[in-house]
């Protein structure tokens, strides 16, 4: 298939939103410290948006004749994220989460727009410039909040 490089790309993408999903519920829910009723809401928000975005991606990769992956092992698998530690404390869970969202970026960036553009397909790129957008503004509240140089 035609699509099949930009479909494996968006499937991965599509991996790495759903472990962002799962790791920001279990920091949503573990989240303790003097910064805790800032943290849980800002990790709901998170969340609340990975869910959002997985379904535009997953409903994109219908759109090009994919099939998205939609089991978790599969998931684990083709994600090139890591799952949250158990005992997370709030600086490596920000830490963290400022890597996930940098590497998101950097990959849509390195790869997921070079794809889209072989195959002249617009409305992906759209659709990854948008994410990029998104990932971007949390990685400058992230940096602002732990004044990462």
């Amino acid at each position: 298939m035609e699509n099949q490089k930009l479909i494996n790309f968006l499937n991965q993408l599509l991996s790495n939103q759903f472990v962002m999903y799962v790791k920001l519920h279990r920091y949503h829910w573990f989240v303790q410290g003097r910064h805790f009723f800032q943290l849980h809401a800002l990790f709901e928000e998170m969340y609340a948006k990975f869910a959002e975005d997985l379904d535009e991606v997953a409903e994109r990769i219908l759109m090009i004749d994919g099939k998205p992956l939609a089991t978790m092992s599969k998931y684990l698998k083709e994600a090139t994220l890591v799952e949250a530690n158990a005992d997370d404390k709030e600086d490596e869970i920000l830490d963290q989460l400022h890597d996930d969202y940098k590497q998101l970026i950097a990959e849509i960036k390195e790869v997921g727009f070079k794809l889209a553009d072989e195959r002249n397909d617009e409305p992906t790129k759209d659709l990854l410039i948008t994410l990029v957008g998104s990932y971007e503004k949390y990685v400058w509240m992230l940096s602002a909040y732990r004044a990462y140089k």
